[in-house]
C-alpha cells in the first residue's frame, strides 16, 4: 500500500482526530451527559470515520482498480477487494 505511505501523515492525523472524538464520547458517557449531546458526538465521530474510509477507498480505486499500468487481473483483484471491504463496512 505505497499510496498510504505517501499520505501517512495526513491519514494518521485523521485517525488521531477520530481518537479524540471517541474520547469525547467516553467522557460524555462517564459524565452522564444527555442523550442528545452523546448522539451528537457519536454522529461527529461517525462522519470522521466515513471521511477516512472514503479517502482510503478513493486511493484504492486510483491505485488498484483504475491505474493505467494494471493488468486486467490486477484490476479485477482490486475491484474484488474493494467490494468485500464495502460490504463489510455497510453491515
Amino acid at each position: 500500500m505505497a499510496h498510504t505511505i505517501r499520505e501517512k501523515t495526513k491519514l494518521l492525523n485523521r485517525v488521531r482526530r477520530i481518537r479524540g472524538q471517541m474520547e469525547a464520547v467516553e467522557r460524555a458517557l462517564e459524565e452522564q451527559q444527555g442523550c442528545a449531546a452523546v448522539l451528537q458526538l457519536i454522529a461527529g465521530a461517525r462522519g470522521a470515520i466515513n471521511g477516512l474510509m472514503g479517502e482510503i477507498i478513493e486511493d484504492h480505486i486510483h491505485m488498484h482498480v483504475a491505474a493505467d499500468k494494471l493488468s486486467a487481473q490486477q484490476r479485477q483483484e482490486g475491484a474484488s477487494e474493494l467490494v468485500d471491504v464495502v460490504r463489510a463496512y455497510l453491515k
